[in-house]
């Protein structure tokens, strides 16, 4: 194993990601055949994807497998969302050590434009997509503990109610099921939001349109704002390269694991 294989995905992240990948189907277990490419090194080529920006095409063969092979990996893990159990857990592990503070959520989103030109996927035919939004909420420090995407054109008061009901929850640690106080810009000024996040006991600090500048909110926002830096870190989400949604959440996912497992380590 490469130390750059060590350094994308050290012991205590494939420890992990070990307890969420689906086991190893035996296609032939008679034996023969060529040996399957380990998870790890797969793992390790995904992850320099992400963070690089490279095209599968550009991949280094320090890694061991084919960009093929890498990419057939990578898809088979995202259609089990292997992507999304991997962020759950590392929020689990945050939570049993107190490092979630839910008493100060934000919520945000970031638009991304879509590739011009070919993409970067297997297929250097097929044209970018629309652009995307990632929607986000974060708690007090600014770790994501919920996202999602939608379209460019999806209005971000949409992405509100889906965000707050998702898994943002971790099993160990606080038993948070919901923020005690969310903060957001002026994008979410809406009294049937304001009436929906009183009914399920969460104060609100919305700012409102012509009465107040959403940077008012600044001191309790920023952190989400970073966040949304800290996802710019994952170079892959600066366009919209991927054909399928299901790929694109697959990168979000990756992004906001590797950011809370930065804090996990410190």
């Amino acid at each position: 194993m490469t130390d750059l294989v060590e350094r994308l995905v050290p012991d205590e992240l494939w420890v992990l990601f070990r307890r969420v990948v689906p086991p190893t189907e035996v296609i032939r277990p008679q034996g023969g055949g060529r040996r399957r490419a380990g998870d790890r090194e797969a793992l390790a080529a995904i992850v320099f994807v992400a963070t690089s920006g490279c095209t599968w095409r550009q991949l280094p063969p320090v890694f061991g497998p084919s960009w093929q092979t890498v990419y057939r990996r990578f898809a088979q893990w995202s259609r089990a969302r292997v992507w999304a159990r991997l962020h759950r857990v590392i929020l689990d592990e945050l939570g049993a050590r107190g490092e979630l503070d839910w008493s100060r959520c934000a919520i945000d989103s970031v638009s991304m434009r879509a590739a011009k030109g070919p993409l970067t996927g297997p297929n250097p035919t097929d044209r970018g997509k629309p652009g995307s939004k990632i929607h986000l909420i974060t708690d007090r420090n600014g770790l994501p503990l919920s996202l999602g995407i939608s379209g460019a054109n999806m209005h971000d008061s949409l992405g509100l109610e889906p965000l707050v009901r998702g898994p943002i929850r971790s099993r160990r640690g606080p038993r948070r099921r919901r923020p005690g106080k969310l903060h957001a810009d002026k994008g979410y000024d809406y009294d049937h939001l304001r009436r929906w996040l009183r009914k399920r006991g969460i104060r609100h600090r919305l700012a409102r349109r012509g009465i107040e500048s959403s940077g008012r909110l600044g001191r309790h926002r920023w952190v989400v704002e970073r966040t949304v830096s800290w996802l710019a870190g994952c170079r892959r989400l600066h366009r919209r390269y991927e054909r399928k949604a299901e790929h694109f959440l697959a990168f979000v996912g990756i992004a906001a694991a590797l950011i809370c497992h930065r804090r996990l380590t410190k």
